[in-house]
């Protein structure tokens, strides 16, 4: 990201969070090169993107104000779900959406989905990955043939101990347990710490993956409201907790899916403390933890995890590709009831995907492609957003993620996110509506967008064209 690019970022994300209002004037030119110790060019270059993008206006002998079309400052309400443990349903929708993303048989041709969280596959930083891979499987192809070992292998365990270490987790290798993505992680997790019938607590709108983890578990969700920029509400929680006999609590703090908020570190801690005081086990999903815009990256739950209640969880499938099936498990005290699970589940993960990322990570690939990624998604967030400010209804509400490349999108309830889908996959455009990210089906004017598939101008277009579509709905 250039300079000019990183400041624009930084003033738009200021006009989001409310510090500068519609109308209020900007500092000036001088006074931000100052600042941020940039020359007058970078400033005025800054400025200039902001006005392409509708955030602010120049007035002659005045400087810059606040657009009365800048960026949509409504974020989603607090949300608010059934307040009793449900069975989860929406399994044939989310397969309808997978089929339409990975198996076309129609004749339509392919605008743009927004509808996946799939990473950046072609960038050139992972390149090395891609070449690891190839060494290994024309010199070292016996080692993915043969069983390896159940806890996965050796040196990426002890590379996972450095990277969760950014996360301000002490691990050890021998607290890992490789997995078949985190699908798989979710899943084992949950039929190590509840039997068939049990609570489980879950965020609202939270990831359809988990939702149906529980379902295949036999297990009951109970959802509890969230906060867009906050996450979980504590004090539903805590009533949730005295309520009902709740066995675990599975939640995604760092770069929720589908809101892209980042629960504050004294939240968390918030969260554990409750968790010890009910005695209840987290199932904490930190799958897009490593892709978070902040530097350093946020804390984790299990940071502060002091008796082993906290399964951490992720995966290598939203950081570098899906296709490698490498996930992840530090269990705690769960660790020889996950490993039997996942015994029982996959037995072992293939073995050269391990060994190719473990070298990645190794020589430094993986942070290097991770800096680099954090600053893509960064600046096709705030395009999108700008975007749909333009295009949609003036009353949208649109989520302000920190981090990963997905956000959450609450039109007005009179319009049904469901028919738009359907409508728009006419147009060659797909889209996940609200309802799969909750267990009985609620959301359904929402929508979760990806903001990377396929250039900026098909983005643009095809958001344009949702936003006409969304006014026939009315």
């Amino acid at each position: 990201m250039t300079l000019y690019e990183s400041l624009a970022s930084e003033l738009k994300a200021q006009i989001d969070r409310g510090l500068f209002g519609e109308g209020d004037k900007l500092p000036s030119v001088r006074q931000l090169s100052a600042e941020h110790h940039v020359s007058i060019a970078t400033v005025q270059e800054a400025y200039r993107v902001l006005e392409s993008q509708m955030y602010v206006e120049a007035k002659p002998k005045s400087g810059y104000f606040v657009s009365s079309n800048s960026t949509l400052n409504n974020t989603p309400k607090m949300t608010k779900p059934p307040q009793r443990p449900m069975d989860v349903s929406q399994w044939e929708d989310v397969l309808n959406m997978l089929l339409n993303t990975f198996n076309k048989d129609s004749d339509i041709e392919t605008r743009c989905q927004f509808q996946h969280a799939m990473p950046n596959m072609t960038a050139k930083t992972l390149k090395p990955l891609t070449k690891r891979l190839h060494e290994l499987t024309k010199n070292r192809p016996l080692d993915g043939m043969v069983y390896g070992d159940v806890k996965g292998d050796r040196n990426l365990r002890k590379q996972l101990s450095r990277l969760t270490a950014a996360s301000g987790c002490r691990l050890q290798s021998d607290e890992f347990i490789v997995t078949s993505g985190c699908q798989e992680a979710l899943s084992v997790c949950l039929r190590a710490v509840a039997d068939a019938g049990d609570v489980i607590v879950v965020e609202s709108p939270g990831f359809y993956g988990a939702m149906q983890a529980i379902k295949g578990a036999n297990l009951k969700a109970l959802e509890i409201p969230t906060d867009s920029e906050t996450g979980l509400s504590l004090d539903a929680l805590k009533l949730a907790l005295d309520q009902w006999p709740v066995k675990a609590i599975l939640v995604a703090p760092t770069v929720n899916n589908p809101q892209g908020f980042v629960m504050p570190d004294d939240k968390k801690k918030a969260l554990y403390d409750m968790a010890r005081e009910y005695d209840v086990a987290i199932i904490e999903d930190d799958i897009y933890g490593d892709i978070a815009y902040s530097y350093p990256r946020p804390r984790t739950v299990k940071s502060f995890d002091e008796d082993g209640r906290v399964l951490l969880c992720s995966s290598f499938s939203k950081t570098l590709a899906p296709g490698f099936r490498v996930g992840w498990i530090a269990p705690g005290s769960f660790r020889n009831k996950v490993l039997h699970a996942k015994y029982v589940s996959s037995s072992m993960c293939p073995t050269l995907p391990q060994l190719a990322i473990a070298s990645y990570i190794e020589q430094g690939g993986y942070d290097k492609h991770i800096r680099a990624m954090r600053h893509y998604y960064l600046s096709a967030r705030d395009a999108l957003r700008a975007d749909i400010k333009r295009y949609f209804p003036t009353d949208t509400c649109v989520s302000y993620p920190q981090g990963g490349y997905v956000l959450w999108v609450e039109l007005n309830t009179k319009y049904d996110a469901v028919k738009l889908a359907d409508k728009a996959k006419e147009y060659g455009i797909y889209i996940a509506p609200g309802q799969l990210f909750s267990a009985t089906g609620k959301y359904r004017n929402c929508l979760r967008f990806n903001f990377i598939d396929g250039s900026q101008e098909v983005r643009t277009e095809s958001i344009k064209l949702l936003g006409a579509l969304i006014e026939t709905l009315a």
